[in-house]
């Protein structure tokens, strides 16, 4: 039975039972709601202009998350609460803060991007306020925040002095108490299904349901965040069948120590996968988390989707096989787990059965024995798609290596092993010599191909020199920090 789609929007429950199940929130709100301050522009969730705040009951506490409209269907907001740059405003028309710091600074310039950025700017608002002392957030925290949106007009420099000056105004703090009474009677015990135009939207709340609904529809789609099945609906202009989403499963959100490893459920986002990875391991991963597409994306996107879909470019696959991690694998059958490098079989080819779908990663936690370090190489610091990512983790007893697990992601097909540079390590004394005969090696390993990102030869020469930046650092004798390397390091 079709059940209605139920979401908290401007002061009511609404109820939608005809939309189309892969209609983006961005076209109902413009077409159906006609809230039209939310913009489109790029349409696959690079440009920010559609940025709205996503609110939903997390064991009975409100969490609001900005995320891109532009790339989310609109049966993902069942339970929850959508709020736009029309809810800004106090009921009397008086502008939030974070509206006035952008007219007092001149931050909205032509002004298609501004509702997008006011949305960010809320999203980081609402994480800054604090019943005692506003704190004005730091130019990391505002960058961070603002690393989805772009702006046309080139003038970010009024837009960050308005995140500074926003904390700076009176407080119009955010009632979650009175919005988790709202969302309350719109949670749902059981999962729900949502038809339309002859196709399903399944939301299970349990793996068991989850397993039930893939062996009854092995051919249905998996969502998770929708960062990237949602370009395949608005740049690909496919038509899906139908779908399982799984948003509401509580047993793929949780994250949890087990057996000398973390355990991320397939469905935690990747800013909480992240969160939770860089508590272990803070050098060699804040980076990346910081530099991993932007904060809409992170806050929408999984860590399991991420490895689901095995880009060859997927910045969190390298590192991931670096420290060796494993896959849970779930079905009605029960669980399989195998290493995530065999997981890949070629381009667009993985090892999943029929039936069968991500349920957790494993990563190991850190050893005193093992150094790790992974990077990125792009045009842009923010939110750029990857030339190459590397990643390395090397065992040591005393100076000499035991073990060496090198992967890159751009080099190949799949994100790939360097088997033959890591032969030229195991067993060595990790000193330059050691060093100059791996980065030889790495050029037997991979044929990088060139496009518009890199050429070939760029991809092998940056391959072979960041495996000498992590000899740089890691090595025994006078290792670099990383100032020395990294002209990002303390800004």
């Amino acid at each position: 039975m079709s059940e209605p789609i139920r979401f908290f929007h401007r002061g009511q429950v609404r109820e939608l039972r005809a939309t189309d199940p892969t209609q983006t929130i961005l076209q109902h709100l413009r077409e159906d709601l006609r809230c039209t301050g939310t913009k489109e522009g790029c349409a696959e969730g690079d440009c920010g202009a559609c940025t709205v705040v996503v609110g939903s009951l997390e064991n009975g506490e409100v969490r609001l998350k900005a995320v891109n409209a532009c790339i989310q269907f609109t049966p993902t907001l069942d339970g929850k609460a959508l709020f736009t740059v029309e809810d800004l405003a106090a009921p009397d028309g008086s502008l939030h803060p974070v509206q006035q710091a952008l007219v007092e600074c001149h931050g909205s310039q032509c002004g298609f991007c501004t509702p997008g950025f006011a949305m960010s700017l809320w999203g980081m608002y609402l994480k800054q306020e604090n019943e005692q002392d506003m704190q004005a957030p730091s130019r990391c925290q505002i960058d961070d925040a603002l690393s989805g949106n772009l702006c046309r007009c080139t003038g970010y420099r009024p837009i960050i002095d308005a995140a500074r000056r926003m904390t700076e105004l009176p407080p119009a703090y955010f009632d979650r108490a009175a919005l988790a009474r709202q969302l309350a009677p719109l949670q749902r015990e059981q999962g729900f299904t949502y038809e339309a135009d002859g196709r399903r939207f399944h939301a299970p709340r349990t793996l068991e349901e989850l397993a039930r609904l893939r062996a009854e529809y092995p051919q249905a789609l998996l969502l998770a965040g929708s960062t990237d099945v949602g370009l395949w609906v608005t740049k690909g202009l496919r038509v899906l069948g139908d779908v399982i989403y799984l948003g509401q499963v509580a047993q793929l959100q949780a994250v949890r120590e087990l057996d000398g490893a973390i355990e991320i459920g397939a469905g935690v986002s990747l800013q909480d996968a992240y969160a939770a990875l860089c508590r272990h391991y803070p050098q060699e991963l804040s980076e990346l988390w910081q530099r991993f597409a932007s904060l809409p994306i992170r806050n929408a996107g999984t860590l399991g989707g991420n490895v689901a879909n095995g880009s060859p470019i997927g910045d969190s696959m390298p590192w991931l096989i670096a420290l060796g991690a494993r896959i849970v694998l779930g079905s009605v059958a029960g669980t399989r787990e195998l290493a995530l490098e065999d997981f890949y079989l070629g381009y667009q080819q993985k090892d999943l059965q029929p039936g069968e779908f991500v349920q957790a990663l494993r990563v190991p936690l850190p050893r005193s024995d093992v150094r790790m370090r992974t990077w990125k190489l792009a045009k842009r610091f923010d939110q750029d798609i990857s030339a190459v990512c590397a990643a390395f983790a090397v065992t040591l007893g005393g100076d000499t290596i035991i073990d060496a697990r090198i992967a890159f992601g751009g080099m190949a097909a799949t994100p790939k092993r360097a088997a033959q540079a890591e032969a030229a390590l195991i067993g060595q004394p990790w000193t330059e010599a050691t060093l100059r005969a791996a980065m030889d090696a790495l050029a037997h390993d991979y044929a990088p191909l060139s496009d518009m990102r890199a050429s070939s030869n760029y991809r092998l020469r940056t391959a072979q020199n960041l495996l000498r930046r992590f000899w740089l650092e890691t090595r025994s004798d006078n290792p670099l920090p990383a100032y020395a390397v990294n002209v990002f390091a303390g800004a």
